[in-house]
């Protein structure tokens, strides 16, 4: 039975033309814009200057997001704080990195998340807010990550929220005191005055809003806005989920970097009148190790209205105007809703599961949503030491992999789930660290098989010029990304540590503090993404042409997809038609979801527990020896 609901305050007629109301919104999206230009290009450390790990957001004066991307966390932050709306002054600004005191509205440590709210004329209108991820805030290991953390106080420094400015006057004594306790304080330093002028411009935009158009207009915009948005999803939401039935799904993810796993996430969804229900009842309880995800309910609303969105109508605009229309239910005490001090450094391998659990239950309910499933989290990776001059360093990036397949396109390869992430140049790398990266290309073969196949995954093969450490997490290893409605999976990722001896060694997913010495080589491999229908169905000309580039081997597409190829490469159409015919008489019958040759749970969770067990006597022992 439908609950009883009050409707929110900006549901309503709205005394504002159409067209001021377009150009307010795009003026919004681009403040947004320029808010991320002011950050990328004032940050020194590689993960936001390079690779745009930051993300920006506007919000009215009620603290609800009118552009932005993860929903706004003013209310919960304030809700923690000793400051209340009222009290605040043209200047505050807000600092805070603990996820705990924002319920999970940023995820880890090194995101450190601004909120600077507007006045105009002396008249609260709004917020800017801004996070980025900083190269390193403490803890127990280089880039705050540490795999095998127990608790969060293992991961770095917590900052509850505090005013970084006061009326326009930097609190000098905050910031000394959060860049004392980083390995690299002048990046640290640097990024977050890089953030601080972020939101600086974000402020200034919206006060030229109201400059331009009127403070009254500005804020009936912004209800106005809000309003359109729920009333858009609505309509999707009864246009695109069938009543009266439930749809559920359950996908796993590997490890938790000290040996327990795999960890099961399940969600179900059903739709009662304008409401759609998600339910996470059914994952699996938190666990010892960092991979825990505090996943905010209004974050997840938003992701929820987000694949809607992007499936059906990317006109419509990203912000809370929906959140009334999306309930949400995460158990507490679950790998989504910890409870503290649960680590949550290497929370983005749950992260990343949940956009696959999501997208997997939308294509049991919406015919027309069809996506596989992904190369599985964002991989980071660290490298840290000294360099001959006696100068300590220490670098960090984020790789990507298959991004999966969806009706009429394949996956994306080496891509990331951010759209606007970048990989950062080699060229940068190795100007500025003692390291040389012989190799990043594309993983030929490990894109699930499909009518659409998966993205690749991608190779990087680093060689160490220095002596230093390596610390680094995926996923992806022992489970598969799933093909749908007969594609195929992706292939899982690798690690391989080469000695300057030639020794091989192969590692886990998630390890930390690794020597490395000069000579020493890793080639990091990401996993690709499931393909989506039958890949007998495939366009021939579009497996030739993934030959062409390397994305697949002519084995693989004989194999995979029946076709046959000539000496020159073109496809042979009388050899493809019999080898398509032989395959199909002698297949199983295919898949919804198509999970690979993966144990059962108990088996794999034995595999998981060895393996971790022979790293850390393998660890020992190099530790022992050097």
């Amino acid at each position: 039975m439908t609950a009883e609901k009050t409707l929110p305050d900006f549901v309503r007629e709205h005394d504002i033309d159409r067209v001021t109301l377009d150009i307010i919104e795009n003026a919004l999206k681009n403040i947004r814009d320029e808010m991320d230009r002011v950050l990328v290009t004032t940050a020194v450390s590689p993960v936001i200057r390079e690779q745009a790990d930051e993300f920006p957001l506007i919000a009215d004066r009620q603290g609800r997001m009118i552009v932005g991307q993860f929903g706004s966390p003013v209310d919960t932050v304030l809700e923690h704080s000793p400051y209340k709306k009222e009290d605040l002054k043209d200047g505050d600004v807000i600092a805070v990195n603990d996820p705990y005191t924002m319920e999970g509205s940023t995820s880890h440590l090194p995101d450190l998340l601004l909120i600077r709210p507007i006045f105009y004329s002396g008249d609260h209108v709004g917020y800017a807010l801004q996070w980025g991820n900083l190269m390193d805030v403490g803890g127990s290991t280089a880039g705050s990550i540490p795999i095998d953390a127990r608790s969060i106080y293992e991961e770095g420094v917590r900052m509850p929220p505090v005013k970084l400015y006061s009326e326009g006057r930097l609190n000098e004594d905050i910031l000394r005191f959060f860049c004392h306790n980083s390995r690299t304080p002048r990046e640290t330093r640097a990024d977050v005055m890089a953030i601080a002028a972020g939101t600086a411009a974000g402020a200034q935009r919206v006060k030229d809003l109201c400059e331009r158009f009127g403070k009254d207009t500005y804020l009936e915009a912004c209800d106005a806005l809000l309003a359109r948005t729920r009333e858009s999803v609505i309509k999707l939401i009864r246009e695109h989920v069938p009543e009266g039935e439930r749809f559920t799904f359950e996908d796993y993810t590997d490890d938790d970097g000290i040996g327990n796993g795999p960890i099961k996430l399940r969600l179900t969804a059903w739709r009662e009148g304008d409401t759609l229900n998600l339910d996470w009842d059914g994952t699996d309880a938190q666990v010892a190790g960092p991979v825990n995800f505090l996943l905010n309910e209004r974050m997840f609303q938003m992701f929820a209205g987000v694949f809607l969105i992007s499936a059906f109508d990317p006109t419509i605009l990203f912000n809370d105007g929906y959140s009334d229309v999306i309930r949400v239910n995460i158990p507490e005490d679950s790998v989504l809703k910890p409870k503290a001090p649960a680590p949550l450094s290497n929370r983005l391998v749950v992260m990343a599961r949940q956009f696959d659990v999501l997208g997997a239950v939308y294509a049991k309910a919406i015919g027309a949503f069809k996506v596989s499933g992904s190369y599985g989290t964002s991989p980071n990776f660290v490298y840290s030491g000294t360099k001959s001059s006696g100068e300590p360093f220490q670098t960090m990036e984020i790789l990507y992999g298959g991004i999966p397949a969806r009706p009429g396109k394949d996956g994306l390869d080496g891509h990331s789930w951010w759209p606007e992430f970048l990989a950062v140049p080699v060229e940068y790398m190795e100007k500025y660290y003692p390291l040389v990266v012989e190799e990043y290309r594309v993983r030929t073969d490990t894109c699930g098989a499909g009518q659409w196949r998966g993205g690749c995954g991608v190779a990087r093969t680093y060689r160490f010029l220095a002596e230093g450490r390596i610390t680094y997490q995926d996923d992806r290893a022992q489970t598969f990304p799933y093909g749908v409605d007969g594609g195929k999976p992706g292939s899982p990722s690798k690690k391989t540590l080469i000695r300057s001896s030639g020794e091989s060694v192969s590692l886990p997913s998630k390890v930390r503090d690794v020597p490395v010495y000069p000579g020493d080589r890793l080639v990091f491999e990401t996993a690709g993404a499931g393909g989506l229908g039958d890949p007998l169905d495939r366009d021939p000309e579009a497996v030739a042409k993934d030959v062409r580039w390397k994305l697949v081997t002519p084995e693989a597409a004989r194999s995979e997809y029946g076709v046959v190829l000539d000496e020159n490469g073109d496809v042979d159409a009388s050899a493809t038609e019999k080898e398509r015919g032989s395959l199909r008489e002698g297949r199983a019958e295919l898949l919804q979801f198509d999970r690979g040759d993966v144990p059962e749970r108990d088996e794999l969770a034995k595999r998981i527990a060895a393996e971790r067990r022979e790293f850390n006597e393998w660890l020992s022992a190099e530790l022992g020896a050097r």
